[in-house]
């Protein structure tokens, strides 16, 4: 135990004492005492900005930061091993086999994954920190049942660390009888372990920033990175942030975010899952804003579409990576036209990105390195695109222009299914599930179990006339909750309880619940 004021309430087996060592502890408790009053205030600020939006303001690019948006200024270049970025793998950091195939893999950067990919249990957030720490000394490895060994090759993907939000608190560490942020627990760790391990293999201590809303946000991560350089000896802007534009708000603001971190690497990708959701949730209140089937909101769609437009010119003018969003296709084997029709719609969409500018983009599955890393080359033989300056103008209706499209029944099904099976693995602690051929996280289900909630709350009807309404929600998520059950041969009864809890609990509620995590946190051990 690093200090009385110190409190672990999960069990602490022993491979994991290095982890939680007592000079670790003591830096996240740094972290909590120094930064912690601010989070907190940032927290309260999101609230009272919803407010704001809840009785009518509209967001629009912010006067108070005009000689930001105009002034001449740049961030630091990357470092040599983030210079190109074409395809980046995502993954959760917990499963040790999956850490080890997504390095090996041949994507040039490989996002582990403390948050929507993982499922915040003690344990195996605690194995996601083993992994990290193997990974970047280079020892991890894993054993299969028929005696089949994973080892890391020569050559591996540049290792990025994505924390949890600044929303989600770690409740099995205490410092000074307050629960720590998740944010600053998964950090402090991995930063306090690996600096020396990353220096000595010729990397660094590189990061995707999750959730942020505001420019205010990154002002705090960036304070928490000079902090923690200076405290560990680290040379001040050797820490890299990407940031995840995810939220409407920070779409407003994307500028303002480079401009906070722009003593150091940093660069911005457009996480289009989360991006999507943040726009109903935002403006839950209004009826104007009900969007249609999830399968019908594509990259395509004016409101994303602007908004890469706007990414790619914000970042190539001020010197920084944009990289694109989530292909969450996974290949299969049993079903070959299925496989050449999903790997052209991929293929489609990753030209789009690098059609707009886009340095590269995320993948969720090994399966896909070689056809997204065929279109980047394609479209530029250079590491990247820095030099592409598209000219755009986008206002803010361009960036809040809500998709048109159909509410149907098979979308209504689909929003209901592959929530209750995410909610289900995660709440067993799997945050990263195959479903129907993607890859969804908690993301993806955050926007099927929104559009259930919005389409409820504002009386939508399907495309055949018939009301969305309490009754037939309940009819659909009964009838798809049996025939889950019956597709996996569980006869137990027991079997989805909590998914069908915590999903009525919050697509019923009469509020908008932010975050589904949040609730569910209460089934992880």
């Amino acid at each position: 135990m690093a200090s009385d004021n110190i409190q672990i309430l999960g069990a602490v087996p022993p491979q994991y004492t290095d982890v939680l060592s007592d000079d670790a502890l003591e830096f996240v408790a740094e972290l909590h005492r120094n930064f912690e009053t601010t989070r907190r205030r940032l927290m309260q600020a999101r609230v009272r900005r919803q407010a704001e939006i809840d009785g009518g303001a509209t967001p629009d690019f912010l006067a108070e930061t005009r000689s930001v948006r105009e002034g001449d200024w740049r961030v630091q270049p990357a470092p040599a091993d983030l210079t190109n970025r074409r395809v980046e793998i995502t993954g959760p950091s917990s499963n040790r086999r999956m850490v080890i195939n997504a390095l090996n893999c041949g994507a040039q950067v490989y996002m582990t994954d403390f948050e929507d990919a993982h499922s915040p249990a003690w344990l195996p957030t605690l194995d996601g920190q083993t992994n990290v720490r193997d990974a970047y000394r280079r020892i991890i490895s894993d054993e299969a049942a028929d005696g089949r060994q994973y080892r890391l090759n020569e050559n591996i993907a540049t290792l990025c660390v994505r924390p949890r939000g600044l929303h989600l608190m770690e409740r099995h560490v205490l410092v000074d009888g307050e629960p720590v942020a998740g944010s600053f627990f998964d950090f402090g760790l991995t930063v306090f372990h690996n600096h020396v391990a990353q220096q000595s293999h010729g990397t660094g201590p590189y990061y995707y920033l999750p959730k942020l809303q505001s420019y205010l946000e990154a002002r705090l991560w960036n304070d928490v990175f000079r902090y923690a350089e200076e405290r560990l000896g680290i040379p001040t802007g050797t820490i890299s942030p990407t940031v995840l534009i995810e939220h409407i708000l920070a779409a407003f603001e994307m500028e303002e975010i480079l401009y906070e971190l722009r003593e150091r690497p940093a660069g911005l990708n457009l996480g289009r899952w989360d991006y999507i959701f943040s726009v109903i949730k935002v403006f839950n209140g209004r009826s104007d804003m009900v969007f249609p089937d999830r399968a019908q909101v594509t990259m395509a769609t004016h409101f994303l579409t602007s908004a890469a437009h706007l990414l790619v010119n914000t970042c190539h003018r001020r010197g920084a990576h944009a990289l694109g969003g989530m292909s969450a296709f996974i290949p299969r084997r049993d079903d070959a036209a299925a496989n050449e029709a999903a790997f052209a719609q991929v293929k489609s969409d990753k030209q789009r990105e690098a059609d707009q500018g886009f340095d590269g983009a995320w993948i969720a599955h090994p399966g896909l390195v070689e056809p997204v890393l065929d279109v980047f080359q394609s479209a530029f033989t250079t590491d990247n695109q820095l030099s592409v300056i598209p000219e755009v103008r986008i206002a803010p209706d361009d960036l809040l222009a809500v998709p048109e499209g159909q509410i149907t029944e098979a979308g209504l099904r689909n929003n209901v299914s592959v929530a209750l099976q995410y909610i289900d693995a995660w709440t067993r602690g799997n945050g990263a599930v195959a479903i129907y051929g993607l890859m969804e996280d908690a993301a993806t289900a955050e926007i099927s179990r929104s559009q259930l909630w919005q389409w409820l709350q504002h009386g939508a009807a399907l495309d055949d006339g018939r009301p969305i309404t309490t009754q037939l929600y309940r009819q659909v998520r009964a009838q798809e909750a049996a025939a889950l059950v019956e597709q996996r041969g569980q006869d137990n009864p027991g079997a989805l309880d909590k998914a069908v809890e915590l999903l009525d609990e919050i697509v019923l509620s009469d509020q908008f619940v932010e975050f589904l995590t949040l609730p569910g946190y209460r089934y992880l051990d």
